[in-house]
């Protein structure tokens, strides 16, 4: 192992920051979050030990569980959501005979690269229940108006939507690359075969992104588990928008409860392995790892 290192050193050494930035910033916090969740400790002063008082607390808390399936149905919204938009607006930008395409890309483009809590506060004004341009919309065509943020029937909707309208373009472009690496031969020999558009796109463009879309499918469950700025600045009736994320961060840095924090940390990542570990068994089973 040494000589090995000796032998090649120099590129060991362009990767070295990498690791060194791995190490300080995302190993060392992760076991200290560890070493927390088995404490009790509100930030200030040494940690007191707890054992599993932290994860037991967790199975009997009502909020955990809420926050939980808030977080679970902004995962699989998101899941369906943007990867289905993703597809269908690649496929639209990847027409040969599209005009204006580098426009068209720009446009679709920036809700990524607004600022996530600029984008909250607008959507906020457009749900709103008296004035909100949607509401207004509804009443004009006869409608009624509908709580979007306060009721906790309809309070989730302007929040998927968010989520779904800012991470769209960023996968968008992603699938869009694995479009263009294609070859065009495939389709010219479809369409020598008489296929049609949609048989084309089931018998050849959906197997060819298979791993673009694996990419995707993970990307997006880590995004969705980790949601926090659509609920935070999206919050419906009480606790009814607040996701797992969220809920680790009030824990921690409004009621100080940072082992209880840690803990819902640990729980967290413990859940997203599971969740990855499941979609990479099911590609290996399927023979595409």
């Amino acid at each position: 192992m040494i000589k090995t290192l000796i032998r090649y050193k120099s590129p060991y050494l362009f990767i070295l920051p990498f690791f060194i930035l791995f190490f300080v910033f995302q190993l060392i916090p992760f076991l200290w979050t560890v070493v927390i969740s088995f404490t009790e400790w509100n930030g200030i002063g040494s940690p007191r030990p707890a054992g599993l008082f932290n994860y037991t607390q967790m199975l009997k808390d009502d909020m955990f569980w809420e926050s939980f399936f808030n977080t679970f149905v902004y995962w699989i919204s998101g899941f369906c959501g943007i990867i289905v938009f993703a597809v269908i607006t690649a496929n639209l930008l990847n027409f040969k005979n599209l005009n204006g395409r580098a426009a068209y890309k720009t446009i679709l483009f920036l809700p990524n690269v607004c600022a996530a809590i600029a984008m909250g506060l607008i959507f906020r004004m457009i749900f709103d229940d008296n004035v909100g341009l949607i509401n207004e919309v509804l009443v004009s065509l006869g409608g009624t108006r509908i709580p979007w943020l306060t009721g906790t029937a309809f309070s989730k909707i302007p929040v998927i939507f968010l989520n779904i309208w800012r991470n769209t373009p960023w996968f968008t472009m992603i699938v869009l690359s694995g479009l263009l690496n294609i070859p065009s031969e495939y389709y010219e020999a479809a369409t020598v075969d008489g296929a049609n558009i949609f048989q084309q796109f089931f018998k050849i463009t959906l197997p060819s992104l298979r791993n673009i879309l694996f990419f995707c499918f993970i990307t997006v469950t880590v995004d969705s588990w980790k949601l926090f700025n659509e609920s935070y600045i999206l919050p419906g009736p009480g606790t009814s928008n607040t996701s797992l994320f969220q809920y680790m961060y009030e824990s921690g840095f409004r009621i100080f409860k940072m082992g209880y924090a840690s803990a819902l940390g640990v729980v967290l990542i413990c859940i997203l392995l599971i969740i990855s570990s499941i979609q990479f068994f099911v590609k290996k089973r399927s023979g595409e790892l």
